[in-house]
C-alpha cells in the first residue's frame, strides 16, 4: 500500500477549484450566510453582501461608531484588512452613502487544509472500505471528496481512460464520518483511493495505491462459547462461528488462533485450531480461564483480526475419567487424588498454566511434509541412477579399447620371443 500525494486528480480538479473559487470574499457558499473566512497573519477583503462591485459604502466593527472605511476609499463594497488575527474576528456591519442599506459580515479566521491521513482495510474478498482523517485542524468548515479508480499495467495508456477503471465515486457513509466503502472490488486487482479535503481557503489531496490481498483484515469470529467438559476436570470445549461480514465459500476460508489463560496469570496459551472448535486438555482444575479466539485468510493474505470479547468458562469439577484419544496424541490423566489406607495423598494439580502452546500438529502440514519428503526421495533415486548409468558407461568404454602397443614387451623375456632364436643355444655351438 504505497501513498502518493502530489496533486490533484484530473478528476476532482473542477469540483475542487469550483469550490474553492465559490470561497471568493463575496462568497456565501460555506456555512450561513454572512460569514467570510480568513488567515491569520494575512490580508482579508471582506464584501458588503448583496450589493453591485463599486457600491461605495462605510465599514464599522459592530457595536462600535469607529469609522473603519469610508466611502471614498476607491474600493467600492470592499473593506481590506492587512495582516488578521484573532483580535480582528467578528461582526462587521456595511452601509451604504444614504444609510438605505446595510448588512452584516462575520469574519472567522483559519488555515488552509493539510494533507488528510488516510487508510484502508478489507472485512472481506470484495468490498473494502477507506477512513481518513485531517493532517491539520484548519478551525474552517471541510468537505472531502472521495473517489477511486484501477490501476492499470505500467505503458497501458490507452486503458487509462476506459470506462471499465474508473474513476468512479467512492460513497462516503452517512452514518460514519470521514469513511467511504467500495463495493464489488476486485481481489487480484489493484486500486488508487484519492480523498481531497476542501475548505474556504484551499484544498488539498491524498493518493493511496491498496491491494485487496494487502489490506485483507476480517473481522472477529462471534459466538464464542466456552464449555466445561463434564467427568474431565482440566478440560473446556470453545466453539465459535465466521464473522457475519464474511461470506463464507470454498475458495475463501478463514483460519483461526485461540488463546486462553487462567484467572490471574498474564500469559496466553495459543493454539491453532482447525475448524469452529477446539478443546483445551491443559486446563487448571477448578479455575475459571478467559478464551478469546482471531481469524485470518486461509492462504495468509493480510494480517489477523482483531481478537474477539473474552469469554470465560470453569472446567468440570466431577470426578475424572481417563481420557479418550485427541487427534493423534493420547492423554491420560490419573484418577482424582482420594484418600488411601496405606500411602500419602496424591499432589493436587499444578494452579500455573504452562505458557507455552500446545502441540497441536495441522494434517496439511503434514501433507506439505509428506510431499516434500516424496520430492527429495525422488530426486535423489534420480541423481543416483544417472551417476551409477555414467560409470557403468565409462567401465564398458575401457574395456573395449585397443592395447598400446610394447605396453607388456618389457614384462616377456626376448629369448622367448617367437621368431627369434635362442642366443644361449647359439654361443654353446660357436664354442
Amino acid at each position: 500500500m504505497s501513498s502518493s500525494c502530489s496533486g490533484l486528480s484530473r478528476v476532482l480538479v473542477a469540483v475542487a477549484t469550483a469550490l474553492v473559487s465559490s470561497s471568493s470574499p463575496c462568497s456565501q457558499a460555506w456555512g450561513p450566510p454572512g460569514v467570510q473566512y480568513g488567515q491569520p497573519g494575512r490580508s482579508v477583503m471582506l464584501c458588503c453582501p448583496g450589493l453591485n462591485a463599486g457600491t461605495p459604502v462605510s465599514w464599522f466593527r459592530d457595536g462600535e461608531t469607529k469609522l473603519l472605511q469610508g466611502p471614498d476609499s476607491g474600493l467600492g463594497h470592499r473593506l481590506v484588512l492587512a495582516h488578521v488575527d484573532s483580535t480582528d474576528e467578528g461582526t462587521y456591519v456595511c452601509q451604504t452613502l444614504d444609510g438605505a442599506f446595510g448588512a452584516m459580515v462575520t469574519l472567522k479566521l483559519g488555515f488552509p487544509p493539510a494533507r488528510p491521513e488516510v487508510s484502508c482495510q478489507a472485512v472481506d474478498y470484495e468490498n473494502f472500505s477507506c477512513t481518513w482523517s485531517s493532517g491539520k485542524a484548519s478551525s474552517l468548515p471541510t468537505r472531502y471528496l472521495t473517489s477511486y479508480r484501477k490501476k492499470t499495467l505500467p505503458g497501458a495508456e490507452s486503458q487509462r481512460e476506459s470506462s471499465s477503471t474508473g474513476p468512479w465515486p467512492c460513497p462516503q457513509d452517512p452514518l460514519e464520518p470521514f469513511r467511504c466503502v467500495v463495493h464489488g472490488a476486485e481481489f487480484w486487482s489493484e486500486y488508487r483511493i484519492n480523498v481531497t479535503e476542501v475548505n474556504p481557503l484551499g484544498a488539498s489531496t491524498c493518493l493511496l495505491d491498496v491491494r485487496l490481498q494487502s489490506i485483507l483484515r476480517p473481522d472477529p469470529p462471534q459466538g464464542l462459547r466456552v464449555e466445561s467438559v463434564p467427568g474431565y476436570p482440566r478440560r473446556l470445549h470453545a466453539s465459535w462461528t465466521y464473522p457475519a461480514s464474511w461470506r463464507r465459500q470454498p475458495h475463501f476460508l478463514l483460519k483461526f488462533r485461540l488463546q486462553y489463560r487462567p484467572a490471574q496469570h498474564p500469559a496466553w496459551s495459543t493454539v491453532e485450531p482447525i475448524g469452529l472448535e477446539e478443546v483445551i486438555t491443559d486446563a487448571v482444575a477448578g479455575l475459571p480461564h478467559a478464551v478469546r479466539v482471531s481469524a485470518r485468510d486461509f492462504l495468509d493474505a493480510g494480517t489477523w483480526s482483531a481478537w474477539s470479547p473474552e469469554a470465560w468458562g470453569t472446567p468440570s469439577t466431577g470426578a475424572l475419567q481417563d481420557e479418550m484419544p485427541d487427534g493423534n496424541q493420547v492423554y491420560k490423566q490419573q484418577p482424582e487424588a482420594t484418600a488411601q489406607e496405606d500411602g500419602p495423598t496424591p499432589p493436587r494439580p499444578s494452579s500455573k498454566s504452562n505458557p507455552r502452546p500446545l502441540n497441536h500438529r495441522d494434517p496439511l502440514e503434514q501433507v506439505a511434509v509428506l510431499a516434500s519428503l516424496g520430492v527429495f526421495s525422488f530426486l535423489g533415486l534420480a541423481v543416483g541412477a544417472l551417476a551409477l548409468g555414467l560409470w557403468l558407461r565409462l567401465r564398458r568404454g575401457g574395456k573395449d579399447e585397443p592395447q598400446k602397443p610394447g605396453l607388456l614387451a618389457p614384462m616377456i623375456p626376448v629369448d622367448r620371443l617367437p621368431g627369434i632364436p635362442n642366443l644361449q643355444r647359439t654361443q654353446e655351438n660357436f664354442s
